[in-house]
């Protein structure tokens, strides 16, 4: 057989090779996101809103540990078009899968200062990897 001929069978097997492969991102904006299915390997980037000048923060009570590492602190982004002072704007965080097996992400929006005080806001959210 040509080396020609082969190029064919070679292209479509690398061609459905890449299509099979799921996306590296995952990002999930509000609760009806979840649960999360991922693989190994993938990120999962969390957005949730924050306001921060209010002084209610999110903190992370649960990271799915087992099954998620960190891949950095918080980041805090208040939209550009916004002009005005104190304007709400979103928090993200990135997570990446390392472990089959499930967990839970789970955070709550409060004020540091009053940790007896129950959270105004709560994001949980089962995290599975295969």
């Amino acid at each position: 057989m040509s080396p020609r001929r082969l190029l064919l069978p070679i292209g479509l097997a690398l061609l459905t090779a890449c299509a099979s492969q799921p996306k590296q991102n995952v990002t999930v904006e509000k609760q009806s996101g979840c649960p999360v299915k991922l693989t190994s390997g993938q990120t999962l980037i969390l957005t949730l809103p924050s306001n921060p000048s209010t002084g209610y923060r999110w903190a992370i009570q649960d990271s799915a540990g087992g099954v998620l590492h960190t891949l950095g602190p918080e980041v805090y982004r208040n939209p550009e078009d916004a002009g005005i002072v104190g304007a709400a704007g979103v928090s993200t965080w990135r997570f990446q899968a390392f472990a089959t097996g499930t967990g839970r992400l789970r955070l709550t929006s409060q004020q540091p200062w009053a940790p007896e005080v129950l959270p105004v806001e709560v994001f949980d959210c089962a995290i599975s990897v295969n």
